[in-house]
């Protein structure tokens, strides 16, 4: 039996919320081994001068803890 544990991440990007989350999951593998799975759990923008100038994202990530 594996043990796994949930962390939340945010993350932000200027181009899409695909882009936060690859972001967001390269960060977090240098400092979190074996992850195993990323939830989006909610997306969000920022609004500037009526165009959106940032894509963000709330996500649950699983990882194994040895």
């Amino acid at each position: 039996m594996a043990v796994m544990k949930v962390i939340e991440i945010l993350a932000n990007s200027e181009k899409s919320w695909e882009d936060a989350t690859k972001k967001a999951i390269k960060q977090a593998s240098k400092s979190v081994k074996s992850i195993k799975s990323a939830f989006v759990q909610s997306q969000s923008v920022v609004v500037n001068d009526n165009e959106v100038s940032e894509f963000r994202v709330n996500l649950k990530v699983t990882f194994e803890v040895k």
